[in-house]
C-alpha cells in the first residue's frame, strides 16, 4: 500500500489502520510504503505505473483531483491511469478564527468584506485543499481574503493562534482542542453534516452560506487494468475493514468518519472533484509555484 504523503500525516496514520485490518482479511501481509513529494504525485504516479496485479494499492486524498489543473504537466492521469476501488473516510474541516474577530459567520463575512484585502488566511502551501478552500470561500462569500502559504496546515493554525493570520481550513482533530480550550473561535463546519466531536458547531449551509463545501476524504485506488475480481474483492474487504465498530471507534475520536463506496460511485466521485477544483483553480488563477 503506497502512502503518497510523510510519515506522521493523516494519510500515513489511517493508511496504517487500514493495511493492519486489511491484511486479516486478506489472509496476506499488507505493507506500507511512504512515498511523499509533489503534492502526493510521486506515490499517485507509483501506483498508476505499477503491475495491474493486485499486489499495489494506494491511499490517495483531494490532492489526486486537484492535481490535474493545478500542474501545467502531470506524468500520469488519475482517471485513466488508476482504477478506483473505494472510499475509505472522511474528515470534516472546520473554519477557524481568532477569539477577536466575530464568531458568527454572517458578520465574520461582513467584517471582511468591509475590509477587501485587510484580513488573510493561512494554508498549508499553495494548491493544497485548505488553501483552495479559502479560494473558494472567497468565489462563494463575495470576500478579498489575502492567502498566506506556510509548509503545512498546522503551522497555519499556530499562526492563528497567536494573532497572526485571521482564518484557517483545516480538519477537526487538529483544531478541537484548542476550540475546546477558547483559544481558537470556530465559524463553521465546511461539511454538510455536523460533527460529533464539535456537536454544538453549525455547517456552514446553517450558518448562512450553502453551495460552500470541502471534505476531506480518502479513497483506495489500483493500476489501471487491475481485474475487475481483485477490484470487487479489494472493495469487499474495505467495506468490511471501515465499518468494523473497532476502528469507527478508533477514527471517532479523532474526528474520521468512514465512508465506502462501489468503484464506480468512487469514480464518479473523482472527476466531480476534478471539475469542481478545476473550475476554482482556474477562477482564482491558482499556480502550483
Amino acid at each position: 500500500m503506497i502512502l503518497p504523503f510523510p510519515p506522521g500525516g493523516g494519510t500515513d496514520i489511517l493508511g496504517r489502520l487500514i493495511a493492519e485490518r486489511l491484511a486479516a482479511g486478506l489472509g496476506q501481509p499488507v505493507v506500507t510504503e511512504n512515498r511523499g513529494g509533489a503534492g502526493g504525485n510521486v506515490g499517485a504516479e507509483a501506483a498508476a505505473r505499477s503491475a495491474p496485479d493486485g499486489y499495489t494499492i494506494v491511499l490517495v486524498a483531494p490532492s489526486l483531483a486537484i492535481s490535474p489543473t493545478l500542474y501545467s504537466k502531470l506524468n500520469y492521469d488519475p482517471v485513466k491511469d488508476l482504477a478506483p476501488v473505494s472510499l475509505v473516510a472522511t474528515v470534516p474541516n472546520v473554519m477557524v478564527t481568532q477569539p477577536s474577530l466575530p464568531g458568527d459567520l454572517k458578520a465574520f463575512i461582513a467584517a471582511v468584506q468591509a475590509r477587501p484585502g485587510a484580513l488573510n488566511f493561512g494554508s498549508g502551501g499553495a494548491g493544497t485543499s485548505n488553501h483552495l478552500a479559502g479560494e473558494l470561500f472567497n468565489l462563494v462569500a463575495g470576500t478579498k481574503l489575502v492567502h498566506i502559504p506556510y509548509k503545512g496546515v498546522n503551522l497555519a493554525m499556530q499562526d492563528v493562534l497567536s494573532g497572526n493570520v485571521h482564518l484557517v481550513f483545516i480538519g477537526i482533530p487538529a483544531a478541537a482542542p484548542h476550540i475546546k480550550a477558547g483559544k481558537l473561535r470556530a465559524l463553521a463546519l465546511v461539511a454538510p453534516q455536523r460533527s460529533a466531536a464539535l456537536p454544538d458547531v453549525p455547517t456552514v449551509a446553517e450558518a448562512g452560506l450553502p453551495d460552500f463545501e470541502v471534505t476531506t476524504w480518502y479513497g483506495i485506488l489500483a493500476p489501471a487494468g487491475t481485474p475487475r475480481g481483485i477490484i470487487n474483492r479489494l472493495n469487499a474487504e474495505l467495506v468490511k475493514v471501515m465499518h468494523a465498530p473497532e476502528l469507527k471507534e478508533k477514527l471517532a475520536a479523532s474526528g474520521t468518519e468512514p465512508l465506502t463506496s462501489t468503484p464506480d460511485e468512487f469514480a464518479a466521485y473523482i472527476r466531480k472533484e476534478i471539475a469542481k477544483w478545476g473550475d476554482v483553480i482556474r477562477k482564482a488563477g491558482v499556480k502550483a509555484d
